[in-house]
């Protein structure tokens, strides 16, 4: 069963697990759950996904209930005036507050993309991201004598294919988990001691005017078990207050309103 985080009557959104896959894709032939088809059977009407997630991402996944409300929800995409925000945990200290503007070249998969023109000119992209917490380990990750890790909030302002993933690659400080750009070693130094084989990267926030009513909409997801429990381990549980609203979709987009503290 799917949690719903949220549900009107022309948008819902669920909190994808990781590993789920968004929709059926020939790079995963064999796999037969998908977030489309399950959210489908499960409220037994038809659904349309509005943007996606990697299969080991989790966190806030939208979707529209009829066809002129994906039209309309898709603008809003288009537009850019929709807040994503997503936490991550990267390897080593990053700076406190970072702006990756890196164009990327399309990611092209050998079977779905097959026919897709292969020589395209890199597209813009550009992340902001903050520094939340940051821990050292006195663990080895086998080349220096202690571990440093950081955790983070990003949002894209972009939607490349893996734009998160490549962008902290690219500043040398990946996700731990990313078994495609991340480092080996910090991904079996979590699995090993920490119990944590999944990639620690999630949406975590989607903030937007409502197409319709025009009514500030913020939907948050929860950490599932792995990443609260790698949160927990480390001491971060309360430093989990995302930034305020970035100032280059500041004018198009509402923030998610700041939880009161306890």
């Amino acid at each position: 069963m799917l949690t719903v985080l949220y549900r009107d009557e022309s948008l819902i959104a669920i909190d994808k697990p990781a590993g789920l896959l968004v929709h059926r894709s020939l790079v995963d032939r064999h796999e037969r759950r998908f977030a489309v088809q399950l959210l489908r059977d499960q409220i037994g009407a038809r659904v349309y996904p509005l943007h996606r997630l990697d299969k080991p991402t989790s966190g806030v996944l939208l979707f529209a209930l009829s066809s002129q409300a994906a039209r309309r929800m898709g603008a809003v995409f288009e537009q850019q005036a929709i807040q994503k925000t997503y936490l991550a945990v990267a390897r080593g200290y990053t700076a406190v507050h970072g702006r990756i503007d890196y164009p990327l070249r399309e990611e092209l998969d050998r079977l779905s993309d097959s026919q897709a023109r292969q020589d395209k000119p890199p597209q813009p992209a550009v992340t902001d991201y903050w520094r939340l917490a940051r821990l050292e380990l006195p663990v080895s990750d086998g080349r220096h004598a202690t571990s440093r890790y950081s955790l983070l909030a990003l949002r894209p302002h972009t939607g490349r294919k893996h734009q998160i993933r490549r962008h902290l690659k690219h500043i040398f400080h990946p996700i731990v988990g990313d078994t495609t750009h991340g480092d080996g070693r910090h991904n079996r130094l979590f699995r090993e001691h920490l119990g944590s084989a999944r990639l620690l990267l999630m949406s975590a926030e989607l903030a937007f005017l409502h197409p319709e009513s025009g009514a500030p909409v913020c939907i948050r997801a929860p950490l599932d078990a792995q990443f609260s429990r790698v949160v927990a381990g480390f001491g971060w549980s309360g430093e989990m207050t995302v930034p305020d609203q970035s100032p280059m979709v500041a004018t198009r987009s509402p923030a998610c309103p700041q939880e009161a503290e306890s």
